[in-house]
């Protein structure tokens, strides 16, 4: 029997997604500012620190590991697996639908995120996800991060052109304006999350594509906007470092915690799907950004790419 929709349930739930994206634009706004300060501060270009300090959201930490103690694989992996193949192909895709992205990277950042997918291909060795592998994932997570510093230092990004005349910013402006975007981005995400969740899944969606699809996607909605907003500003470099910093911490950290705290089994759509699209799309965005551009046709073929890879779930159910 069909499942019965009540006709107030999407405007009911739409209430906290409209909030929701009101505090993530507001927050963005305000961490694009404290990132750029705290560049300065640190000495550091603001792709380094977009990479470092937007990259770790606890949120998808929680999710990873609150699933993986309780044995549900599919949501546990889809905060890593799916949350990153959200974020390369409709964060970035969509975002750079929007507001084209034009960056000049370091030659080994893009070579960095193609890569990163291989090596979170450990975790998928044996039937669960080993400690070993967890632990193979978070030194690989520090020493990904150390050579991301350092190649990056001395490099000439776009953005330092525009941007020189900047005003300094007092110390306690830049910390307040950084922790306070993190956590509200955070809070906002959250009810986006709510309201989107709650409104797919009363058309009742299969729960693996509900743990590596839609959860994912719903978790990660906004930060289509933090790749908007500083693309739009003239910070294409810290867009960037968003997108290459996420998928670091989710790929590594948070996979790297998830197999090392609470090892869950591995689907068996997760090493023929979930991993193998994860390894094309990263190897896509990073030939994209390695020629410095995505444009609007590089960022449809993101989002074609996205939407093949949600599709393929309906077929191999």
């Amino acid at each position: 029997m069909p499942t019965t929709i009540p006709a107030c349930l999407p405007l009911g739930l739409s209430r906290p997604s409209s909030a929701g994206v009101f505090l993530v634009v507001a927050a963005t706004e305000r961490l694009l500012e404290g990132l750029v300060g705290a560049a300065r501060l640190l000495h550091v270009a603001p792709f380094v620190a977009s990479a470092l300090l937007s990259g770790l959201e606890a949120e998808n930490v929680a999710v990873g590991l609150a699933a993986g103690s309780r044995g549900d694989a599919e949501i546990a992996l889809g905060t890593a697996f799916g949350g990153a193949v959200f974020l390369v192909c409709f964060a970035l895709g969509l975002g750079a639908l929007i507001a084209p992205l034009r960056v000049s990277l370091p030659r080994g950042i893009p070579v960095l995120l193609a890569g990163m997918p291989l090596l979170a291909g450990v975790s998928l060795i044996g039937g669960v996800t080993s400690r070993l592998a967890g632990g193979v994932l978070l030194l690989g997570f520090v020493i990904a991060m150390t050579y991301l510093v350092r190649t990056a230092r001395g490099h000439r990004f776009l953005e330092t052109e525009q941007h020189d005349d900047d005003e300094a910013r007092p110390t306690w402006k830049i910390v307040l304006f950084t922790i306070g975007g993190i956590v509200v981005i955070t809070i906002g995400g959250e009810l986006v999350a709510r309201g989107a969740t709650g409104v797919i899944s009363a058309f009742g969606v299969p729960a693996l594509l509900m743990g590596m699809v839609v959860t994912p996607a719903a978790s990660e909605a906004e930060e289509v906007i933090r790749q908007v907003i500083p693309a739009r500003r003239g910070y294409p470099d810290v867009a960037a470092g968003n997108v290459v910093g996420t998928v670091l911490y989710f790929l590594l950290f948070n996979l790297g915690l998830i197999a090392l705290l609470t090892p869950v089994a591995v689907p068996h759509l997760t090493r023929l799907l979930h991993w193998p699209a994860l390894v094309v799309a990263c190897a896509v965005a990073a030939v994209f950004l390695a020629r410095g551009r995505v444009g609007r046709l590089e960022a449809g073929v993101l989002v074609g790419l996205g939407l093949a890879y949600a599709a393929a779930h309906l077929i191999l159910r």
